[in-house]
C-alpha cells in the first residue's frame, strides 16, 4: 500500500497506459506485420534471399563482412545504453537540483523528490531492457556468422549433397531474429522519449506515448522505404 500511495492515481494510470501502449504495439507489430507485411517482415524476405545467395558463393567473405557491419549497430547502442544508465544513476545523486529545474518550467507539474526519483528509475529500467535486447542481438549475429562459416562448399549444394534451401531458411531465420531483437531495443529508445515527458506531467507522458506509437506505425507500415521494398 505504501508503494501505491507513492504516486497520485493519475500518474499510475498514465504509467499503465504507457506500458499498455508499448506492449500492445509490440504485439500488434509482430502479429499484424505478418499479414500486412511490415518493414521488418518485408526485410526478412530479403534476408532469406541473401542467405540463399550465400549458399552459392564460395568463398563467403562478403557475407562475413556484411554480418560484421550489421553487428556494429547493436554494439554501438549497447554501449550507449550503459552510458545513459550511468548518467541516470548520476542524476539520482542530484535529484533535488534537477527537480528544482523542472519546477521552473511553466507547464511542468510540481513533483516531490521521491516521485522524481521514481520516474528516473523507470527510465533506468527502460534502458536496462534496451541493453539486454541489444546485447542479445549482438550474440545472435555471432551465431549467424557461425552458421555461414559452417556452410558446405557451393559445389556440394549444387550437386544436391546438401539442401541449399534448408540452410538458407535456417540462416535467414536467425538473421531475422537478430534484426527483430535489435528492433525491440530501438523501440525502447523511442518509448524512453515518451517516458521523459512524465517528468513534466502524466498527460504529457500519455500524449507523447500516443505520438511515438503513431510515428512507429508510420515507419513500419506506411513508410516510403516499405513501398520501395515491396515492389
Amino acid at each position: 500500500m505504501k508503494v501505491l500511495s507513492l504516486l497520485p492515481l493519475v500518474d499510475w494510470l498514465a504509467l499503465a497506459a504507457f506500458f499498455a501502449l508499448w506492449i500492445g504495439y509490440a504485439w500488434f507489430a509482430r502479429f499484424w506485420g505478418i499479414r500486412q507485411r511490415s518493414l521488418i517482415a518485408t526485410t526478412n524476405r530479403y534476408r532469406g534471399f541473401w542467405m540463399l545467395q550465400a549458399t552459392a558463393r564460395d568463398p563467403r567473405m562478403l557475407d562475413g563482412v556484411i554480418v560484421q557491419n550489421l553487428s556494429h549497430t547493436p554494439s554501438f547502442f549497447s554501449s550507449t545504453s550503459i552510458i545513459i544508465i550511468g548518467g541516470l544513476f548520476a542524476l539520482l545523486g542530484t535529484t533535488d537540483k534537477a527537480a528544482e529545474l523542472v519546477r521552473e518550467i511553466p507547464f511542468a507539474q510540481p513533483t516531490p523528490i521521491l516521485v522524481f526519483e521514481f520516474k528516473i528509475l523507470v527510465l533506468v529500467g527502460i534502458f536496462v531492457y534496451a541493453f539486454f535486447r541489444f546485447s542479445w542481438s549482438m550474440r545472435q549475429y555471432t551465431f549467424v556468422a557461425l552458421v555461414i562459416g559452417s556452410m558446405p562448399p557451393a559445389e556440394d549444394f549444387a550437386s544436391g549433397r546438401f539442401d541449399a534451401k534448408s540452410y538458407a531458411d535456417r540462416a535467414g531465420a536467425l538473421v531475422g531474429a537478430a534484426a527483430e531483437t535489435f528492433n525491440d531495443g530501438l523501440r525502447a529508445y523511442y518509448f524512453s522519449f515518451a517516458a521523459m515527458a512524465w517528468i513534466f506531467s502524466p498527460l504529457a507522458m500519455v500524449g507523447a506515448t500516443v505520438l511515438v506509437v503513431a510515428i512507429l506505425y508510420g515507419r513500419e507500415f506506411r513508410s516510403e522505404v516499405l513501398t520501395i521494398l515491396r515492389e
